[in-house]
């Protein structure tokens, strides 16, 4: 069974990238445009969310400060992929659970590579 990755990002060509990498490697995605469609979209099972920082309506912090606040998301892994690259803003970003950090303009096998390694 395929794996199904969310990736959330106000940038529909980033998504389009993020998707079409994930799905030729095998990968179910849904796509969301910032947190608050991130959060009317998780329903059924997601194995992992690959989410920007800086988005309009709830921000990637907020939205996974929420993800992790429901119980059935409570350990999916969660990937910023971000322009940010501060120390502060990580640790913001880990603080509210974020499991790990991409930084814009990311390669795809790198993506792929942190995938692979979260979903075994």
């Amino acid at each position: 069974m395929s794996k199904t990755i969310m990736t959330v990002d106000d940038s529909a060509s980033v998504r389009q990238m993020v998707s079409l990498t994930l799905k030729d490697a095998g990968y179910a995605v849904i796509e969301a445009c910032d947190g608050k469609d991130a959060l009317a979209k998780l329903s059924g099972p997601v194995d992992m969310i690959v989410t920007d920082l800086n988005m309009p309506n709830m921000n990637g912090i907020e939205l996974i400060r929420a993800v992790r606040a429901t119980p059935q998301y409570k350990f999916v892994p969660i990937i910023m992929l971000t322009t940010e690259s501060q120390a502060s803003t990580k640790e913001e970003g880990k603080a509210a659970g974020a499991t790990g950090w991409i930084v814009k303009p990311f390669k795809p096998d790198q993506l792929l590579a942190v995938a692979k390694k979260l979903l075994r």
